[in-house]
């Protein structure tokens, strides 16, 4: 790990290096070096998470005036869910610079998602505790400034779920029901199957390495057939549709 590198990357110098060096440090590394003298930065994580989640919030109080609590809460869930702070990372290249086990190496653990995100969260924590609330402010809500502009243009802020949801109870006047179809891979490195189904006829299936995000992914191909279906017949009765 070279932290020389990384402070200059992050333009922040650390007082504490050991912090650095410990929101690099995923636990898969203490599990083959069990001397080494730092945590995970499973804690961190915890603490970056508060952190990340206290500041957007305060971001969007003090800039959305107009903005009601159930729409704040949405763009608070768009701007701080994995796939955007893994993609934090990503621009940062924390994943090549992570203290990780030889086993989740080879499993692709510097690309996975979750890592990734658990890494910026940590990150976070860390500056927070070696530099204090308002460098952590400065340094991460840059980051989110222009995300906030896309989510509010394409709406991306209201979730596949919560979408699907509403256009399924408006056309068909029936809830999604959400269901397990699959689990596989070692416990380290799972891939979940989930369908979304209205009255039993399968909408859409999802693939991902959390059942969240699998769902998710299944919402979105539900929509993209909802969508056509209501497009092409607008009164169309569910019991044409085939799967």
């Amino acid at each position: 790990m070279n932290i020389k590198k990384i402070e200059a990357k992050l333009e922040i110098s650390f007082d504490d290096k050991n912090l650095l060096k410990q929101a690099l440090t995923h636990s898969s590394y203490l599990n083959e070096n069990v001397n080494y003298p730092l945590e995970s930065n499973e804690r961190l994580e915890f603490l970056g998470d508060a952190t990340v989640g206290f500041l957007t919030a305060t971001y969007l109080y003090q800039n959305f005036p107009e903005i009601q609590e159930g729409q704040l809460t949405s763009f608070r869930a768009a701007l701080v869910r994995t796939e955007m702070l893994a993609d934090f990372a990503i621009r940062l290249n924390l994943g090549q610079h992570l203290n990780m086990g030889k086993g989740e190496h080879e499993n692709g653990g510097r690309e996975r998602l979750t890592i990734l995100c658990g890494a910026f969260e940590s990150l976070i924590g860390a500056i927070y505790l070696d530099k204090g609330l308002e460098i952590a402010k400065y340094f991460f809500i840059p980051m989110i400034k222009p995300e906030i502009e896309k989510i509010i243009a394409d709406k991306s802020y209201r979730d596949s779920k919560s979408l699907f949801q509403e256009m399924a109870q408006g056309y068909h006047k029936i809830t999604p029901v959400y269901q397990d179809i699959s689990e596989t891979g070692p416990a380290h490195n799972k891939v979940f199957t989930v369908g979304v189904y209205i009255d039993k006829v399968c909408y859409g299936r999802g693939i991902g390495t959390s059942k969240q995000q699998a769902a998710q992914l299944a919402a979105q191909e539900a929509l993209r057939r909802l969508e056509i279906e209501i497009s092409i017949r607008p009164d169309r009765s569910l019991k044409t549709c085939q799967v």
